[in-house]
């Protein structure tokens, strides 16, 4: 995992102006599907004072899933449009700059085998908002903020505590290099056979 690190501030200045990025920017990654229970954290981001959404928009990059229509719907009814973007599927090789760029990572995922992004997300420097379900404590640990992923207002409140906070980003960004640092290849190989291997016994 060593291509996840901090990089240069020139370097992420650089792939800000080539993507037309903003300054700050909320990430997410990953499919589009139910799973990843984008329609909450869509919400939870309309509640948001509309100064700070304006700030600071939330990029979801990912292709397209099964049922993804209501993220959609949702940005719609809630008039997120301006504030919400689309920049499809990225190359894994460009990750390590996304994630440099990015203000903070949220994954409020009702399920995930294992949050491997959550963990390249900190290796570079990035603080985490995750749901406390399935694997993600294990792979944030007490670096960021963890949060029930159906408490909408909770996510709410972590998200406006992260945005303002500039204290709380800084000592969420060098807890989770150091905890990323815990997690080898071979560790990360190691707990995905671990996960799956619970999901077919409670299957």
């Amino acid at each position: 995992m060593d291509v996840f690190k901090p990089l240069d501030a020139e370097s992420v200045a650089r792939f800000r102006k080539e993507k037309a990025l903003p300054d700050r920017f909320i990430l997410h990654l990953g499919t589009l599907e139910p799973r990843k229970n984008l329609v909450m954290l869509l919400r939870a981001y309309a509640a948001l004072p509309e100064n700070l959404r304006r700030e600071v928009p939330l990029v979801l990059v990912g292709g397209r899933g099964w049922d993804y229509q209501a993220v959609f719907d949702t940005i719609q009814a809630y008039n997120l449009s301006p504030t919400v973007h689309f920049p499809g599927y990225v190359d894994g090789e460009m990750l390590p700059l996304w994630y440099n760029a990015a203000e903070l990572l949220v994954y409020p995922s009702l399920y995930e085998g294992w949050g491997l992004p959550v963990i390249e997300a900190m290796a570079c420097g990035c603080p985490t908002l995750v749901s406390d379900v399935s694997s993600l404590p294990e792979a944030a640990g007490d670096t960021g903020l963890r949060l029930p992923p159906e408490d909408e207002a909770a996510w709410t409140a972590a998200l406006n505590q992260a945005l303002t906070d500039r204290t709380w980003r800084e000592t969420s960004r060098r807890a989770g290099i150091i905890r990323a640092a815990q997690f080898t290849w071979e560790a990360t190989a190691a707990s995905t056979v671990q996960a799956y291997h619970k999901a077919l016994e409670s299957g």
